[in-house]
């Protein structure tokens, strides 16, 4: 028995002391309304991720190694959160109980990196698939948004991070201003 106890403790701290790999903050900001354009009309709000792998990044620096970055927050809950808060800045209320449902549904978000020592190019994507669905139909859109980068030497995680965010907010920002979603929930939520 000392002995299982003890290969369990040593197992435990040489997990432990394993070097973590690196993350990303992923932190999308919601595009607030000053006015509201419904007064409490409720939804319930769902979201789904459905990419096939859970990295933000891949590095590429060019010697046969290509390295996944996760983010240090979960993508789907990041996105419906700030999504939420934008619903609520123009009036409407989220309950769990509502015949109004708004789901969304994560398809694709990556940054890749291609770097070396001497320069580095950011491609970001996010395509995201926002349902709003009422007993009277459903409005089905998809918002993709794509950002680039270039810089010299290797791309450093806080400017990973930053084109991360950015192609976050301009998909936030193309939600926040689309007058046929607005209209369509106004008229039927």
């Amino acid at each position: 028995m000392r002995k299982l106890v003890l290969a369990a403790s040593m197992a435990l701290l040489t997990a432990c002391s394993a070097p973590q790999q690196e993350q990303l903050n992923f932190t999308p900001r919601a595009v607030l309304s000053n006015s509201n354009i419904v007064n409490n009309a409720t939804f319930s709000l769902t979201s789904k991720d459905v990419r096939s792998a859970q990295y933000v990044a891949l590095v590429d620096s060019g010697r046969s190694n290509i390295e996944p970055i996760h983010s240090k927050q979960n993508v789907r809950i990041a996105l419906e959160n700030a999504l939420l808060e934008q619903f609520q800045s123009q009036g409407f209320r989220s309950s769990v109980n509502s015949e109004n449902s708004v789901t969304i549904e994560v398809q694709e978000l990556l940054v890749s990196i291609k770097h070396s020592v001497m320069e580095n190019e950011m491609d970001a994507k996010l395509v995201l698939e926002l349902t709003a669905e009422t007993p009277q139909g459903k409005l089905v859109k998809t918002y993709t948004g794509s950002a680039e980068r270039n810089g010299a030497l290797s791309a450093s995680n806080s400017e990973i991070e930053l084109v991360l965010n950015d192609v976050a907010n301009l998909v936030l920002r193309e939600v926040a201003n689309d007058r046929e979603l607005q209209g369509y929930m106004q008229e039927r939520f």
